[in-house]
């Protein structure tokens, strides 16, 4: 049997920001069209306009459904929603921008539960427009969580020689303490568990955060949280055979994961985790929802409204996105 190139959606994401921009810098790229078949979901008018920032000198392929995409270097397929108007200010919040990426995004569901596609990788999207345009979500993971039913997800952060996943995410720090319960914490274990082994490991090596400086030091700092909220998931792993390590200091636990001695490490907030992965540069970080029926990757950075526009936005880190997708992506749709 011929294993067939898996067939990416690439999501526009907010069309003032730079992801039209790092989008066209990606698909220069001939070796990505030698391991998948990507296309772009958005407005061809946006790319184009891309185009003759960055100097790619690639052609927009308009089109109104998969099958009509050609999949070849030098071509940038666009399944053209036509959402936004050819003078769309650039990096300006704007509320026809933010309800446009949604848009985009609902398309690729669509697609992906028709099994049209076999993955899903987002450009970045911009939350104030996005609530301006009517879409009251924190951002991609939430909506793709609520449009494919998902009830257990959560984020995972990659870079070179790091894994991160997330118990909580976007909320305030005191309302992620009051989030993170032992079941939480198995939850997130048992995915980062789970997506690891899809990828190829057979027993991961899972360290669990803290949440407490020095992981509480038995009641030292914090209200026991640990003992509380944390261990009793941590241990419930265990019981299944699951290779899960903590709660350790987050301090010195990163180290340690980047030094090689675990796979991935279980952060119990956003900032524990972003942090970390981005002093290791924001151009090398993937976003990965797990949990999902559907293999979605994304940059690990934001709009950049401040150099929009400019050409000088790193398309690395969608590169890696995009690999990361291939990876992940099964190999059979309704396409084949």
């Amino acid at each position: 049997m011929v294993e067939r190139k898996p067939i990416l959606a690439i999501t526009m994401g907010d069309a003032a920001g730079v992801g039209p921009e790092i989008i066209m810098k990606a698909l220069k790229d001939q070796e990505i069209y030698t391991s998948c078949c990507p296309f772009v979901i958005g407005d061809a008018k946006m790319l184009e306009r891309a185009d003759k920032i960055v100097q790619t000198n690639l052609k927009v392929n308009r089109i109104k459904k998969v099958e009509d995409a050609r999949f070849s270097y030098g071509t940038v397929d666009c399944l053209d929603l036509d959402l936004l108007p050819p003078d769309l200010p650039i990096g300006q919040v704007s509320a026809e921008a933010g309800k446009a990426a949604f848009k985009y995004l609902e398309k690729a569901i669509e697609l992906a539960k028709e099994q049209i596609i076999h993955g899903i990788c987002t450009a970045p999207l911009n939350k104030e427009a996005l609530h301006k345009g009517g879409h009251h979500y924190p951002g991609h993971t939430e909506i793709l969580a609520e449009l494919t039913n998902t009830k257990d997800y959560a984020m995972m952060l990659s870079a070179p020689n790091l894994k991160v996943i997330h118990v909580t995410t976007h909320v305030g720090l005191i309302d992620a303490v009051k989030q993170i319960t032992p079941e939480r914490v198995y939850t997130v274990i048992k995915l980062a568990h789970e997506t690891l082994q899809k990828a190829g490991y057979k027993q991961p090596r899972i360290a669990v955060c803290g949440i407490n400086p020095h992981a509480g030091e038995n009641g030292l700092f914090g209200y026991r949280e640990e003992e509380e909220k944390v261990i009793p998931g941590v241990e419930k792993a265990q019981q299944e055979g699951i290779s899960v390590f903590g709660p350790l200091p987050a301090d010195t636990l990163f180290f340690r994961a980047i030094r090689g001695d675990f796979d991935v490490v279980v952060a119990m907030y956003h900032d524990q985790g972003h942090g970390p992965i981005k002093v290791l540069g924001l151009e090398a970080g993937v976003n990965i929802t797990v949990g999902l029926p559907i293999i979605r990757t994304s940059v690990d950075h934001g709009t950049a409204f401040d150099i929009a526009g400019k050409g000088i936005a790193d398309e690395l880190s969608l590169k890696e996105a995009i690999r990361q997708a291939i990876e992940l992506a099964p190999r059979s749709t309704n396409h084949d």
